[in-house]
């Protein structure tokens, strides 16, 4: 699965990135038929501490899946990311 990083905003650090990889490429075991993953990185303009936006695209054969949370930290909105999209993954195997 190809992975492609897209950032509004911030430049993201390694160890962001690393954990991107690592969580996103866990979804492969829920899902075999992941063609790519897009993850976008953005600060939403607000006072709220939560302002840290992750957005992750899977691309499916027939049916894309897209999860959108907002956090106080880029990690802790890609892990809440990643737990709502294996639980659709794991829906849609059980569908197919």
């Amino acid at each position: 699965m190809k992975i492609t990083v897209q950032s509004f905003g911030l430049t993201p650090h390694a160890p962001l990135e690393e954990h991107i990889e690592k969580k996103i490429s866990k979804l492969d075991t829920f899902y075999d038929k992941i063609m790519d993953c897009k993850v976008s990185l953005k600060v939403e303009n607000t006072s709220d501490r939560e302002n840290k936006t992750a957005e992750i695209l899977l691309g499916i054969p027939g049916d894309d899946i897209m999860v959108k949370k907002t956090s106080a930290s880029f990690e802790e909105s890609i892990d809440n990311c990643v737990d709502t999209a294996k639980k659709l993954l794991i829906k849609k195997k059980e569908n197919s």
